[in-house]
């Protein structure tokens, strides 16, 4: 099984100050435990190429677009909100992440790989479609998945979101679009404070308290997400792969563990090899105590690529 893993230098000069938990660090220390965990060689490393303004305009407006472009600042740091800056890096960074998911698809697509984790920054699943938010620029995974709807002209593709943030810019691309089933489970509540009302019959959002575990998780994947799944038969499944359900993570407050996205993962994979040929990218989001990102990158990314 052959599993792509794909990145650019420019995610890693992306910087939002020496505070600011979606550091540079995340990808340094995805690396690394790719290095001492042996898996690093058994990958497939690709180097992203650069989303163009049209790429990104099959999901963002262009007005949208123009602003990150126009306000990534020659030095020091451009506020979009209050968690979200742009540093003299950030419009390389966000076309280099927009420009790896859309790449892993074409080559998943293609056959020149069966899947692919994109370690890429900054995330995603928060921009909307007019609005880039809670750390996020480009919405990756919804460039991703529009790749292959609309370019591709797949009919079906499901979205599976584990971050502990509800990933509301996603919902927002693909709500009431019957070609798409997004499954995801989030603390609630909790930033965005979005994903229980006026859900769209493709949305299966599952909000869970603080301190849910991992085993309440994996009862209420089985419960819901399987079915809906199976159902839906998708040709395609993207991940949304954010880490910071990780019990060690202090940015949420639920309860996972490696194993717990190990077992995720290889439902997710048993569904793709049952109606996906076992297509599946997987872009990066959430994940902030680094040492628990990097665990549990390995654990995701080892499941990928059948190595467990």
């Amino acid at each position: 099984m052959t599993t792509a893993f794909y990145t650019h230098p420019a995610c890693k000069l992306h910087e939002m100050g020496a505070d600011h938990p979606e550091s540079p660090l995340r990808l340094s220390t995805i690396d690394d435990y790719l290095i001492t965990s042996r898996i690093d060689d058994l990958v497939l490393h690709c180097e992203a190429p650069l989303a163009t303004e049209d790429e990104l305009a099959l999901v963002h407006t262009r007005g949208t677009i123009a602003r990150i472009k126009e306000h990534t600042p020659e030095f020091g740091y451009y506020p979009l909100d209050g968690d979200t800056l742009l540093n003299p890096s950030s419009w390389t960074a966000a076309r280099a992440a927009a420009g790896a998911a859309i790449a892993a698809t074409k080559a998943v697509l293609d056959g020149e790989v069966e899947n692919a984790f994109c370690s890429i920054r900054p995330p995603g699943h928060h921009a909307t479609p007019d609005e880039a938010m809670g750390f996020c620029l480009f919405n990756n995974l919804a460039l991703a998945a529009k790749h292959a709807l609309d370019v591709h002209g797949l009919e079906r593709i499901a979205i599976v979101d584990f971050d502990v943030h509800h990933g509301n810019g996603t919902q927002a691309v693909f709500e009431n679009d019957p070609r798409v089933l997004m499954v995801s489970f989030f603390q609630h509540p909790c930033y965005p404070y979005s994903g229980t009302e006026f859900i769209s019959k493709n949305m299966l959002n599952l909000p869970v308290p603080a301190y849910t575990d991992g085993a309440l998780i994996r009862s209420l994947v089985e419960q819901h997400w399987l079915p809906a799944l199976h159902a839906h038969q998708p040709q395609m499944i993207f991940i949304s792969a954010g880490f910071d359900a990780h019990r060690e993570d202090l940015i949420g407050q639920l309860g996972l563990v490696e194993a717990d996205y190990a077992w995720i993962t290889m439902q997710i994979m048993q569904i793709a090899k049952q109606y996906s040929f076992s297509r599946v990218v997987s872009c990066l989001e959430g994940g902030y105590n680094t040492s628990a990102l990097g665990r549990s990158v390995v654990a995701h990314i080892k499941v990928l690529a059948g190595l467990d």
